[in-house]
C-alpha cells in the first residue's frame, strides 16, 4: 500500500483547486454533503416573533421544502416583495417586522400551502 493510497487519495488539482476526498470533484461541485429537504407536513408556516429581539418583531418562515441556492433565492426575492431587511438561519427565513398577511399572499401565489402560526 502506497503513501498516496493511505493519505485518501487526490487533494488538490491544477484542473479544478481543492478537490473533495470522498467524492474527488471540485469542492464547490462537492454532492456529499447537499442538504435533503426538510421532510414535514408540507405546510409552511408564518408566525411572528419578538423574543430576544429588544422587542423588534420579525416574521419567521418554517417548513419551506427547499434547500440550498433555491431557499437563498426565495428569502431573497421575499425580502425584496416587502421592502425589508431579513435572514436565513438553519432553514428558518427571517423578515422583519409583521409581514405575514402579505408574505402569505406570495406564497400561496408560489404554490405553497401557508398557514398563520402563533398569535
Amino acid at each position: 500500500m502506497s503513501k498516496k493510497d493511505r493519505a485518501g487519495g487526490l487533494v488538490y488539482s491544477t484542473e479544478f483547486g481543492r478537490a473533495c476526498p470522498q467524492c474527488n470533484q471540485a469542492v464547490d461541485q462537492c454532492v456529499c454533503n447537499e442538504p435533503e429537504a426538510p421532510e414535514g407536513d408540507g405546510i409552511v408556516r408564518l408566525s411572528r416573533e419578538t423574543k430576544g429581539r429588544g422587542g423588534k418583531i420579525m416574521t419567521l418562515i418554517t417548513g419551506v421544502p427547499l434547500v440550498g441556492a433555491e431557499l437563498k433565492t426565495l428569502a431573497k426575492e421575499l425580502k425584496k416583495k416587502c421592502g425589508v431587511g431579513g435572514a436565513l438561519k438553519d432553514g428558518i427565513i427571517e423578515i422583519q417586522g409583521d409581514q405575514r398577511d402579505l408574505l402569505a399572499n406570495e406564497l400561496t401565489k408560489r404554490g405553497f400551502t401557508v398557514k398563520k402560526a402563533g398569535g
